[in-house]
C-alpha cells in the first residue's frame, strides 16, 4: 500500500520534468542519426530497403528484449542512478556506429542501441507518477515525451550539417557526446522523492498481468506506437525516392512533422487535463482525447496520392500531431492506472510489446516498399491506431486505479 503525502506543490518537478525532456531529446537525436543519413550510407554500401530494414529491427531487438529488465532496473535503484546509467550505455553504443563498415556491424551496433535506450520512456513515466499530480499527468507526459520529437525535429538539420562538413562517421559521434554530458546536471539535480513523502510497499507484477486493463495498455502502445517509428526511420527515405528530396531539403523540411508531433503532445496532454480541470472524469477525459487523435491518424492513408511536396508534408505533419497526442495520453493512461511501485515494470512491459510488433512491421515496410511501394504502408499507417483505441474500450473499459492483488 501506499501512504500518500502530497508532494505536489514542490516546484523542483518542472526541473525535474526539464532535464527528463532533455534526455528524450538526445535519445532520439542518437536514434536518428541513421534515419536522416540512410539515403547516403544506403548508396554508398548499396543496401536494398530490405537489409535496411534489417538494421533497423535489429535496433527494434534490443529495444523489445531490454524493456522489463531496464523497468526492474529502474524500480529497484530508482530513477536518479538507472536512468544516466543507461544514457552512458546508448551513448557509447551509438558512438560505436562511426566505426561500422557492414551491414552486421551496424546490426550489432543498433542492439546494442536500443539496449540502451529502452529505459529512458520507463524511468520517465515512473518519474511523472511520482512527482505530478492526476490533473497535470498527462501534459507533463505530453512534455516529456515531446523531447523525443523536439530530437527528431533538430536532427535532420544538424545531423545533414555535420555530414556534410565532417562526414557521416562524426554525425554519430557528436550526439553521443551530449549524451554523456547530460548526465552531470541530472546527478546534481535529480533526487527521489523523499521516502518521508511516499513509502512503496514491494508490489508484484504477477497478479497484475492478469488484469485486462494491463493488456489493454499493452495493446494500445503495441499497435499505435509503430505508426511513430516509421516516420523516424523511414520519412527521409520516402521524401528521397518518391518526392525526390535533395539531402539539404530533407534537411530544411524533414524535421517539420515532428516539430507537430511535439505540439501534438503538448496540445493532446493539455486537452485531457483540461477536461479533467472542467469537472469531466479521467475516464471521459482520457477517452475524448483518444478518439479525436485516432480520428486525426487516418489522414496518413492520403499521403502517398497528396500533389505536391508541401502537400505531402502538411497531411504527414497532421498525422504526427495526432500521434503525439495519443502518445502523451498514453502516458496518462499508464499513471491513472497503475501503482507507482510496479510503473517502470508496467511500462517495460508495453514497451517490450510495441518493440516485437514494431520489428514485424518494419521488416514488412521494407519488403511491402521494395514490392509494392508506398501506399499500403501509408494506409496501415491510417488505420493502426484507430484500431489500437479500440483495446482502450474493449480491455481496460473504465479508467480508473487498479490494484495490484
Amino acid at each position: 500500500m501506499l501512504v500518500q503525502v502530497d508532494p505536489f506543490n514542490d516546484r523542483r518537478r518542472w526541473t525535474f520534468l526539464g532535464l527528463l525532456f532533455l534526455s528524450m531529446a538526445i535519445n532520439l537525436l542518437d536514434r536518428q542519426v541513421l534515419a536522416v543519413l540512410a539515403p547516403s550510407i544506403r548508396d554508398e554500401m548499396r543496401l536494398t530497403n530490405t537489409e535496411y530494414s534489417l538494421i533497423v529491427a535489429s535496433f527494434l531487438l534490443g529495444l523489445t528484449l531490454a524493456q522489463v529488465p531496464s523497468g526492474m532496473l529502474i524500480d529497484r535503484i530508482g530513477v536518479r542512478a538507472g536512468l544516466p546509467l543507461l544514457m552512458i550505455w546508448w551513448s557509447v553504443a551509438n558512438g560505436l556506429h562511426a566505426t561500422a563498415r557492414t551491414v552486421a556491424q551496424f546490426c550489432g551496433f543498433r542492439f546494442l542501441l536500443g539496449v540502451g535506450e529502452c529505459g529512458n520512456y520507463s524511468a520517465g513515466v515512473k518519474a511523472i507518477s511520482q512527482w505530478f499530480p492526476v490533473k497535470e499527468r498527462a501534459f507533463a507526459g505530453g512534455i516529456f515525451n515531446s523531447g523525443t520529437v523536439i530530437g527528431a525535429f533538430l536532427a535532420p538539420y544538424l545531423i545533414v550539417k555535420l555530414s556534410n562538413a565532417f562526414g557521416w562517421r562524426m554525425a554519430f559521434l557528436v550526439p553521443s557526446a551530449l549524451g554523456l554530458l547530460w548526465v552531470i546536471p541530472w546527478l546534481l539535480a535529480y533526487r527521489e522523492r523523499p521516502a518521508a513523502a511516499v513509502r512503496e510497499a514491494k508490489v508484484p507484477l504477477t497478479p497484475l498481468l492478469r488484469k485486462r486493463q494491463v493488456w489493454g495498455a499493452v495493446l494500445l502502445r503495441a499497435l499505435a506506437g509503430p505508426v511513430v517509428h516509421f516516420y523516424w526511420y523511414w520519412l527521409p527515405e520516402y521524401l528521397k525516392r518518391e518526392r525526390d528530396f535533395s539531402m539539404e531539403m530533407i534537411g530544411l523540411l524533414a524535421g517539420i512533422p515532428f516539430l507537430f508531433a511535439g505540439l501534438g503532445n503538448l496540445a493532446g496532454g493539455w486537452f485531457s487535463g483540461h477536461l479533467i480541470r472542467r469537472g469531466w472524469s479521467v475516464d471521459r477525459s482520457r477517452k475524448a482525447a483518444f478518439l479525436i487523435c485516432g480520428a486525426m491518424c487516418l489522414i496518413s492513408a492520403a499521403v502517398p496520392a497528396a500533389p505536391g511536396e508541401a502537400a505531402a508534408i502538411a497531411l504527414i505533419s497532421l498525422a504526427t500531431f495526432a500521434l503525439g497526442g495519443i502518445a502523451a495520453n498514453h502516458i496518462g493512461l499508464l499513471t491513472d492506472l497503475f501503482p507507482s511501485p510496479v510503473m517502470a515494470r508496467i511500462t517495460g512491459l508495453t514497451g517490450m510489446c510495441e518493440g516485437a510488433v514494431n520489428m514485424a512491421v518494419q521488416l514488412a515496410t521494407g519488403i511491402v516498399v521494395d514490392r509494392f511501394g508506398y501506399y499500403p504502408v501509408f494506409l496501415a499507417a491510417g488505420l493502426m491506431p484507430a484500431v489500437a483505441i479500440s483495446s482502450l474500450f474493449l480491455l481496460v473499459r473504465r479508467v480508473e486505479r487498479i490494484e495490484a492483488v
